[in-house]
């Protein structure tokens, strides 16, 4: 017998402990008066209640409610509500200690016993006290109601147990009884002392004397009649009692001090008692005799309960709690093809799976009289001889070889002799030998059916159990890891990393195998090359494959699956464990702890789904879906991580979800009907960007309709070419009294006489008198003049001086019904034709930019490893060599999409195209002209109109105003140091002319080189040529990408400062380069402070491998993959840490990387051996040295001195790059851009260059 702890505590000294009837809780009253509510599946502490002053020696759970009540020092009973966990009300009376607090089973009573020499009975429900048991003459120790008749058993301390009748209490208490007449008399001649004291209600009935010290302990047995009692005088009795008189039995005498408690078993016949001599001990019932004893060597033990239905004791100690159970309750079972053999009630029975019969075989060994055999532990099947091995914990570890019959008749067979022997597991290795683990010799002995030894073979490793494996091979497992060991050769074939396993389950075809520990799973293929690892909080009970290839297992309350690639979830709930034997379709057959073969209804759709999704069988997922309701959103949520966001779209109902999806997947066809479906304007916001970056012009007409975009249309029809639309926004500008919109739209039609209308509107009087007189309207220019009340003679510089051209809208190349791009043709995939989502178009991927794009895919394809000198191989033990490969797989690039058109809408303006405006501006100016003649003012020269024009920095250099560009970037930047901005300023200012040789001798004419060439009506709009430009830059850093994969550091480096520098004078036109401009920046920054601590790590790698220099090492290697790289290179920076951490046996360091890698999903065989890292790993989980780096604990890292900059620790930045420093380095250059001065004020670079 052995005492199987599933769940301990430390506190202080536990007074009381009860168990929830049907919840996994456990109360725990303590001696400093506080009450803890714990989960004892999950071990954690539910609540604490802490009303009780002083220690509280009573608790106990309703049996059908979620109450439950206390009684403490304090005097008081509290009944407590476990839904709002607060107390509900207070019962006082009691004049001194509270020591028991029971519930009756189906009354509304509690009982409560206290040293004030009572018993009080009380109605829960009225708040009120019922009844007063008075006659003990010392401390009431205990006091319970039977679990069936109107009885209550006391204990006290004056050396006696009494046993009270409480049937004319319930007669009393009952709904509508009447009191009789005797009952009246009787009242009365009793007086008001006997109404008080509720003698007539309650009675002793009897008193049992046979304690010679004070009695601790005394309860009912559950269906027998029996009293068990124990006290101070170390014994415990049993008494038997019947309708007239209770007498001793016998009395179990082991104790050496105090016997706190005792109870009986609920299923067995054992009793349990606790003392104070620090033991739990168990005694056999009907013999009397004591069968095992378990001792703690420094906690004496105060109390002990049962729970009501399962097979669990918690017992309350001067340290805490621990819930335990008496024996195994998993029925020792072997599955072949369609039969399982099992054991149940010292029987070896048989099902058939198939017509679900179940009948008993043959009757096994049971125990003498007076002593205990624990159950079978294992069974193995040999069908080939028709034997079974049972291996049981029996004296330490014994077998039994039983032949079954040859014809099963379906009745018990008498069982023939069995042959015994020793050892802790016994496994058959062929079809007439088995093998026996001697654990205490470390050896494997290898007998024929005659149980005589034929081999034997000395284990060179300490091998704690023996398990199956295909042909002449056998599992071996340690505390760490599980070998393939052939017994022919006698070798080790293969070894795996896993926690001590308790089970092993192979597939039908031997191929796959599952080890089975106690809080993971580890999925392996008959080689032992590990799949996956699961991992779980509760304990894992059984696991069993089904047909396609996954593991169904079983916690403690929940059946769940697991996929070979890792993926896990739950299947469904269930209230007891139970032990998964055989999974078939949707039928889960089981055993349950009674012995009991169950089958279970499951639904596996979920997992079928998942694995041929793995599997890329997509005609099964198709089917799936079809044929089946599987919804949910953890489906959409796996689909969507995944990668596969077309076919989510099918299980969402939801517009809003609908919509995202259908923009990730590029579906404009249903974003647009989802769009109309939600029509909210951030919905229509968001997918006109997306149709515009995708070239659906309709779709964005369509979508600035709805939320009335006027400005955008009016862009977009100019942009177009579509004058008839934007005469039509002409008209609409008019009926909303839009001034601002009707005169761009006059501007984008170029029709001078709303222009003029528009002004004289506004008031601008003098605007509108000079563009009429400037477009020759010389009678609307003098009707304006006029009204102004201005003479013609105060008019000065009236005539223009060029010859005006008029502002018109662009050709249109390519009329309206084929304006939306062209799209490519591609074949349909699977999911397409099967549910019509309609082609998606081809481009980026929808919301990301091109840097983004740059930044998440590898530009070569080369993700090798091999240039970064990552030695996966090194310093690794033989067993564990190879643990991490020289590859990483590389990127798959995604299949374009084709969406097609949508025509174009107008539904949504509610305006008739077809109606004229009501009215129209028919009046002409007067002719006037001004009297005489005024001279021209002098124009500007070209580079002055460059430096007016642009507030850019880079526009001033062009324009030669070195001093005000300097001035610039001072303002913006913060930047201190120009040397090296020196060669870009004489660049940019060379590259912004042209030098034409005229005639000989003569002066060369130097021209200026416009931005905007064909631009030649106003000089407002000149701007200079530019050479640093966003795809120049987008160039340069796909430049320092591919040196960073090849591991050329220093010219890696080189190129991502030059970027950086070359950032400050791009020049963009719209926010969304701008925003790219600063992705630019920021990925150059975090390559140069990467870049800078990878060479730090090479020249310390170089210098003598002193601790220090091992430390810094390990440091660097962490920092570098906390800088915000591109996903290959976070592989390949967190692979290189990984190792570097191994080789210096920072083991914790170097799983928590390896963790990292396999989060970001490398590919397979990578992701494999970083988890058999992550196994290493977690055997040692400490590191050797100690290095400055907690991953928990957010830091940036200072460029200068490459160290962590924690949350909360004062910091600087530079102005430009926006690198960190710690604040020594305040006033100094940056290290990263070399320009500017850290912790500079500054406004922020610009790079737009128009303030639209």
């Amino acid at each position: 017998m052995q005492m199987l702890t599933k769940f301990e505590t430390k506190s202080s000294r536990v007074k009381g402990v009860a168990f929830h009837p049907k919840r996994p809780w456990v109360l725990a009253s303590l001696h400093n008066g506080s009450v803890q509510l714990w989960d004892y599946r999950m071990g954690t502490l539910l609540d604490r209640f802490e009303e009780h002053e002083g220690p509280v020696r009573g608790i106990s759970f309703h049996p059908t409610q979620d109450i439950f009540v206390s009684g403490g020092d304090d005097y008081k009973v509290k009944v407590w509500d476990c839904r709002t966990r607060r107390c509900m009300f207070t019962l006082q009376g009691h004049l001194d200690y509270v020591r028991t607090v029971y519930f009756h089973l189906e009354q509304p009573w509690i009982i409560s016993a206290s040293d004030d020499q009572t018993i009080r009975i009380w109605n829960w429900q009225s708040r009120q006290c019922i009844a007063v048991l008075t006659g003990h003459n010392h401390y009431v120790m205990c006091a319970q109601f039977h679990p069936t008749d109107d009885l209550v058993v006391s204990a006290c301390l004056d050396q006696t147990v009494r046993v009270w009748d409480i049937s004319g209490l319930r007669r009393k208490n009952a709904a509508g009884a009447q009191q009789s007449l005797s009952d009246s008399m009787s009242s009365q001649r009793m007086g008001s002392q006997s109404d008080f004291f509720n003698v007539t209600d309650v009675v002793v009935k009897f008193v049992l004397e046979g304690h010679t010290r004070g009695v601790n302990w005394a309860t009912f047995h559950p269906t027998m009649p029996l009293i068990l009692s124990c006290g101070d005088d170390r014994q415990v009795k049993i008494w038997r009692m019947n309708d007239s008189r209770a007498w001793e039995v016998d009395t179990c005498r082991g104790h050496y001090n105090n016997v706190n408690s005792a109870i009986f078993h609920p299923k067995r016949e054992f009793i349990l008692s606790d003392s104070e001599d620090k033991t739990i001990r168990v005694w056999d019932t009907t013999r009397r005799t004591l069968l095992q004893t378990f001792r703690r060597d420094q906690d004496r033990f105060w109390c002990l309960n049962a729970h009501p239905e399962l097979n669990l004791f918690a017992a309350g100690h001067d340290n805490g709690l621990i819930v335990f159970k008496l024996e195994r309750e998993r029925p020792a079972a072997a599955i072949h093809q369609n039969t399982l053999l099992y054991v149940k009630e010292a029987q070896i029975r048989l099902h058939d799976f198939t017509s679900a019969n179940d009948a008993p075989m043959i009757p096994i060994r049971t125990a003498p009289a007076g002593q205990y055999l624990p159950p079978p532990r294992a069974i193995s099947f040999n069908p080939s001889e028709k034997a079974v091995l049972l291996t049981s914990d029996v004296e330490g570890g014994s077998y039994e070889l039983y032949s079954l019959p040859q014809q099963f008749s379906g009745q018990v067979s008498e069982a023939g002799q069995a042959r015994r022997g020793t050892g802790s597991c016994a496994i058959w290795t062929g079809r007439n030998r088995f093998a026996v683990l001697d654990k205490a010799a470390q050896q494997v002995l290898i007998k024929d059916l005659s149980n005589q030894t034929t081999k034997t073979i000395k284990l060179q490793m300490a091998v704690e159990a023996i398990f199956n494996a295909p042909g002449s091979q056998i599992l071996l497992a340690t505390a760490t890891s599980v070998v393939l060991f052939d017994l022919q050769t006698r070798q080790a074939v293969a070894e795996i990393n896993a926690p001590a396993v308790k089970y092993v389950a192979w597939s039908a075809d031997m191929s796959s195998v599952a080890l089975l520990c106690k809080h993971s799973i580890t999925l392996a293929n008959k080689q032992l090359e590990q799949h996956c690892q699961v991992h779980e909080t509760i304990r894992i009970k059984s696991a069993a494959w089904d047909e396609s290839g996954v593991l169904v297992y079983t916690t403690l309350n929940h059946i769940k699956f697991a996929l070979p690639k890792g993926d896990s979830g739950i299947i469904r709930t269930i209230d007891n464990p139970v032990y998964v034997v055989r999974v078939q379709g949707g039928n889960v057959h089981c055993l349950d702890r009674g012995g009991t073969v169950n089958v279970i209804k499951i639904d596996p759709t979920e997992y079928r789904f998942k694995l041929a999704l793995q599997n890329r069988n997509y005609e099964e997922v198709v089917s799936i879906i079809r044929n089946s309701n599987l919804v949910g959103q953890s489906i959409i949520a796996y689909l969507q991580k995944n990668g596969y966001p077309e076919i989510a779209l099918h299980f969402v109902r939801d517009d809003t979800a609908r919509f995202e999806l259908a923009l990730e997947c590029g579906n404009m066809d249903i974003a647009l009907e989802t769009a109309k479906a939600i029509d909210k304007p951030a919905y229509w916001e968001k997918f006109s960007q997306e149709a515009l970056r995708r070239g659906h012009i309709h779709m964005v007409e369509l979508a600035y309709q709805r939320t009335k975009a006027y400005d955008k249309l009016s862009f977009l029809y100019s942009i177009t070419g579509n004058i008839e639309k934007l005469a039509k926004m002409q008209k609409i500008s008019i009926m909303r009294n839009d001034l601002k919109s009707r005169l761009q739209d006059s501007l984008f039609l170029g029709d001078v006489e709303d222009r003029v209308r528009v002004l004289r509107e506004a008031g601008q009087h003098s605007l509108a008198y000079l563009t009429a007189k400037t477009h020759g309207l010389e009678s609307e220019a003098e009707s304006i003049r006029v009204a102004a009340g201005v003479e013609e003679a105060d008019i000065v510089n009236s005539a223009p001086a060029e010859t005006p051209v008029l502002l018109r809208p662009s050709i249109a190349i390519i009329r309206s019904p084929e304006l939306d791009w062209p799209q490519l043709n591609v074949s349909k995939g699977v999911f397409d034709g099967n549910f019509s989502l309609g082609d998606k178009n081809a481009g980026p991927r929808p919301g990301k930019s091109r840097v983004a794009d740059l930044a998440s895919a590898g530009v070569d394809g080369d993700d090798t490893g091999g240039a970064w000198d990552i030695d996966d191989g090194e310093n690794m033990d033989t067993d564990e060599a190879n643990v991490f490969g020289d590859t990483l797989a590389a990127g798959h690039a995604e299949q374009p999409d084709v969406l097609g058109e949508e025509p174009g809408a107008e539904g949504g303006w509610g305006i008739d195209d077809d109606g004229d405006l009501d009215a129209e501006i028919a009046a002409e100016a007067a002719a006037a002209a001004a009297a005489g003649f005024v001279a021209p003012q002098p124009g500007i020269s070209e580079l002055e109109a460059w430096s007016r024009n642009s507030p850019l920095a880079v526009d001033q250099i062009a324009a030669g105003n070195f001093e005000q560009a300097m001035e610039l970037l001072r303002d913006q930047a913060g930047i201190a140091s120009f040397d090296a901005l020196k060669p870009a300023f004489l660049e940019i200012y060379s590259a912004s002319r042209s030098v034409l040789t005229t005639a000989p001798f003569a002066s060369p004419s130097r021209i200026p080189l416009r931005r905007n060439p064909g631009d030649t009506a106003e000089s407002a709009q000149h701007l200079p040529a530019q050479i640093y430009n966003l795809p120049a830059s987008l160039e340069q850093l796909q430049h320092g990408y591919r040196a960073t994969t090849s591991a050329r550091f220093e010219e890696g480096l080189t190129l991502f400062k030059r970027l950086l520098l070359s950032l400050i004078f791009v020049s963009v036109d719209t926010v969304e380069d701008a925003n790219e401009v600063k992705q630019l920046l920021q990925i150059c920054r975090e390559y140069i402070v990467g870049i800078s601590i990878e060479l730090e790590r090479a020249t310390v790698a170089k210098e003598d491998p002193t601790e220090a220099n091992a430390t810094r090492l390990v440091e660097l290697a962490a920092y570098f993959t906390h800088c915000k790289l591109r996903a290959d290179h976070e592989k390949l920076a967190l692979r290189l840490a990984m190792n570097t951490a191994y080789k210096h046996k920072c083991f914790k360091a170097a799983g928590e990387f390896a963790q990292r890698l396999v989060d970001l999903v490398p590919a397979p065989q990578i992701a494999e051996k970083a988890r058999k890292m992550i196994t290493i790993c977690d055997r040692q989980s400490r590191d050797t040295l100690a290095i400055n780096y907690d991953a928990r604990n957010p830091f940036v890292i200072c460029a200068a001195s490459h160290a962590p900059i924690h949350r909360g620790e004062a910091a600087v930045n530079c102005p430009y790059c926006q690198a960190t420093y710690k604040p020594e380095y305040k006033g100094q250059l940056c290290r990263v851009c070399t320009i500017a001065q850290i912790g500079a004020k500054a406004t922020g670079i610009r790079s737009l260059a128009s303030s639209d």
